[in-house]
């Protein structure tokens, strides 16, 4: 089977990048699994036109056209994203934004392969999870609209630096053993 890791912050190096390749490492040992960051990909905004919900493909051709082969490849996919102002950061929410030609949300619309798995692993520098509930939300809403079923969360609060990951490593061992 194949795991998706997606780093869904633009820091290629930082905590969720740390915490993306933890769970990666964890996960090698079961899947065959493909690691990538958000920022590895160009992409531009959704232009709102609306012509996906007669053509099923947006007339944008560019990076998202790559992630979505990441999403079709795999079987599960696991997506780390840190909270910015409460939410999901931008380039993520653009993505997102962008994959309404394979939302359920309008027909005819483009399709992943069915039985996709979804898990979502959240942090934050604060020390409530109410903005980690945000980022489940937001991301299980996504997975909704694609048919991916959500099926574990991660929620990892007080973690600001690549530092503050190391003492969290059983937690985060611990939620890949669910995965």
């Amino acid at each position: 089977m194949n795991a998706l890791v997606m780093n869904c912050s633009p820091v290629r190096d930082g905590a969720t990048a740390e915490i993306a390749d933890i769970i990666s490492d964890c996960l090698s040992e079961r899947y065959k699994v493909k690691s990538v960051c958000i920022d590895d990909f160009e992409f531009g905004f959704c232009k709102g036109c609306r012509s996906c919900h007669k053509t099923a493909m947006c007339i944008q051709s560019d990076g998202v056209d790559k992630i979505i082969e990441c999403y079709e490849w795999a079987d599960v996919i696991v997506s780390v994203s840190p909270s910015y102002w409460a939410d999901i950061p931008g380039q993520f929410k653009a993505f997102i934004d962008r994959c309404t030609p394979w939302c359920n949300t309008h027909e005819p619309h483009a399709a992943l392969k069915p039985g996709k798995k979804g898990y979502v692993a959240a942090l934050r520098t604060g020390t409530t999870m109410r903005e980690c509930q945000r980022i489940f939300e937001t991301v299980e809403h996504f997975y909704g609209h694609l048919e991916i079923e959500p099926c574990g969360r991660l929620g990892l609060c007080s973690v600001e630096y690549k530092d503050d990951v190391e003492p969290r490593k059983n937690e985060i061992i611990a939620f890949c053993g669910r995965i």
